[in-house]
């Protein structure tokens, strides 16, 4: 699944090649996840210029000239695409053709990825927003009783962090993932709130490094803690795999000392 950092770099990848394209028409192939009918889509968005891709939480955004918004949320195992107005990639969920014929395509076999007309807005802070700071953070925490990696995860407490890049952040931040919220410290929480931006810009830097032009599918190969092929951390602390919640959570022998 795209984490945020995927999604980071898709938006940056996707406003270079669709802006200011025009939308020439529009097929919903598959509308059971859509809160708009066909066309109801084409009457909205046909003939406007695409203005803006930007990522919100785990979900992309499309800006259109008029202030309208088409937001697609990829979940496991959507895919984009921009293609020739020809080409038909499998399992289709959504064509938005543009008036260059080439088109926008969001793919999903699984047939859950979503597709919201005008999104209600929402109160959740973005977790790169500039709300998300230690003193967010205390406050946030100080009423939680569960683990802290459940805390972040929770897209009603702060947008965008996933299951990988959650255990990243938790041992950058020398904090173990069973740490209870209302129970880590100051001086700890600080550290949460330099780790949650730091990793997740390291890792959209490493990602358009590695794939510069991607708009779908994910990189981790660069992951220090939340990955299969390493045995250690950078600092030498043997890497523990088990499961919180029935997510697959990494961990060093370091985080297991810590609060």
């Amino acid at each position: 699944m795209p984490e945020l950092p995927d999604l980071q770099a898709f938006s940056i990848n996707l406003q270079k090649r669709l802006h200011n394209k025009k939308v020439k028409d529009i097929h919903l192939v598959y509308d059971k996840k859509a809160n708009a009918s066909e066309a109801e889509l084409i009457k909205t968005l046909g003939n406007q210029a695409l203005t803006e891709v930007y990522r919100d939480g785990k979900e992309l955004s499309f800006k259109f000239k008029k202030d309208d918004v088409l937001r697609l949320h990829m979940m496991l195992k959507g895919r984009l695409y921009v293609v020739d107005k020809d080409e038909e990639p499998k399992y289709t969920i959504l064509e938005v053709v543009f008036n260059d014929d080439t088109k926008l395509v969001l793919t999903d076999f699984q047939k859950a990825a979503t597709v919201t007309l005008n999104p209600e807005p929402s109160d959740v802070p973005d977790a790169m927003s500039e709300e998300v700071n230690a003193a967010f953070l205390t406050a946030l925490l100080k009423k939680k009783k569960s683990n802290i990696k459940t805390i972040l995860l929770d897209q009603h407490n702060i947008k965008g962090i996933g299951n990988a890049y959650a255990d990243e952040i938790l041992w950058d931040a020398k904090i173990s993932p069973f740490s209870i919220g209302n129970k880590i410290s100051d001086a700890a929480v600080k550290r949460l709130s330099k780790s949650i931006k730091s990793v997740l810009k390291h890792a959209e830097k490493q990602i358009l490094k590695k794939e510069p032009d991607i708009i779908s599918g994910e990189v981790r190969d660069f992951l220090d803690i939340h990955n299969s092929k390493k045995t250690h951390s950078p600092t030498g602390g043997k890497i523990i795999s088990t499961s919180i919640n029935s997510r697959v959570t990494y961990y060093t022998e370091e985080q297991e000392m810590f609060e």
